[in-house]
């Protein structure tokens, strides 16, 4: 393998944080490549960051143009949408080109049950989780599988409310039941470096869900007369930063998380690249985790420029999207690309 990135190309499909991703490739050296669908090319045109178009009518149709990527010799970034519109089995059994991170992890992330045993294994404070819709006997949430951007999600108090909610979604079989946590949704986004084998806390952010986030400005006598459902769908990602004296404990449950996952069946290397832990702080400020998403998160999307993280660590803007970059520049460089590909 070529140790010059002269060589290389870094291409991902044009949603999700493929602008972050496509800016960080180039600040590092990269030609970019986009795989783009006619209604979203302009906005991608528009922002200066891609080098190359690749064209396809749905991003479902990822695998008609592969052999052009691998001519190009171009590395695919994953991200939430890559995942969702291409498929984890597909990902995972139809893939060629050259693929960042640990394909076999991807199951684990996409199926509920495996991922809580994965987190569980890992000692990580977890929700309960119901069984059976007639063991709810507290507030619950109720999520489907896959990445869906929390599309769906609904809360029920009784396994009587659930089964009337769950009508509203035909043909969604597949789907957790969780307690509901009260306290401040916290996404933590990591980046694992295979090459060197440190964990970085990158930058935190929380989701702005509609409606949950405005139903706030109507009130409750009027909630209820409107018969207002409450939504989860994310519609953005609002930065924070979080008490310093926390970050030990973020520290240590990120490290947990990457030891446990050299275990899994599937995936040999286990979890490298971005990563983020998705919790509730409750009011004694412990961490609940209820999910993790095992690539890069849309909430990095704020810190193109870089957090205030990144700014103590790096002398330069450092965003998730650039650091893979740079990881992978310096696999490159070293003659261990490899080691970062699966």
């Amino acid at each position: 393998m070529s140790t010059s990135i002269k060589d290389y190309a870094i291409a991902t499909i044009a949603s999700h944080t493929a602008l972050q991703i496509l800016k960080g490739a180039r600040d590092e050296g990269f030609k970019t490549i986009a795989i783009v669908t006619p209604e979203v090319r302009r906005v991608y045109e528009s922002f200066k960051v891609v080098d190359e178009f690749i064209e396809i009518p749905s991003f479902s149709d990822y695998f008609s143009i592969e052999d052009q990527l691998i001519a190009k010799n171009a590395i695919v970034i994953p991200h939430g949408s890559f995942v969702s519109y291409v498929g984890v089995e597909e990902i995972a059994s139809k893939m060629k080109a050259m693929y960042y991170g640990s394909r076999g992890i991807l199951r684990w992330e996409s199926d509920r049950s495996m991922e809580r045993e994965w987190l569980k294994a890992a000692g990580l404070n977890l929700p309960r989780v119901f069984k059976s819709p007639d063991d709810i006997d507290c507030p619950v949430i109720v999520k489907f599988h896959g990445a869906k951007g929390g599309f769906g999600y609904f809360i029920a108090k009784s396994p009587a409310e659930f089964r009337e909610r769950i009508k509203e979604f035909p043909g969604e079989n597949e789907y957790a039941i969780q307690e509901y946590i009260v306290g401040v949704p916290m996404y933590v986004h990591y980046f694992y470096s295979e090459l060197n084998g440190e964990l970085e806390v990158m930058s935190f952010d929380k989701r702005y869900e509609s409606n949950a986030d405005s139903i706030g400005r109507i009130a409750a006598k009027d909630q209820i007369e409107a018969n207002i459902r409450t939504s989860y769908t994310i519609t953005g990602n609002i930065p924070i930063v979080v008490r310093e004296s926390m970050l030990p404990m973020f520290f240590n449950i990120g490290e947990s998380v990457i030891k446990h996952s050299k275990n899994l069946e599937g995936a040999p290397k286990g979890l490298f690249g971005p990563f983020c832990l998705e919790g509730i702080i409750d009011p004694n400020l412990n961490f609940r985790v209820f999910e993790i998403s095992a690539r890069i998160v849309a909430g990095t999307n704020p810190y193109i420029e870089g957090s205030p993280y990144t700014a103590l660590r790096y002398k330069e803007p450092m965003s998730t999207g650039r650091r893979l970059a740079r990881e992978l520049k310096e696999a490159i460089e070293t003659g261990r690309l490899q080691d970062l590909l699966s």
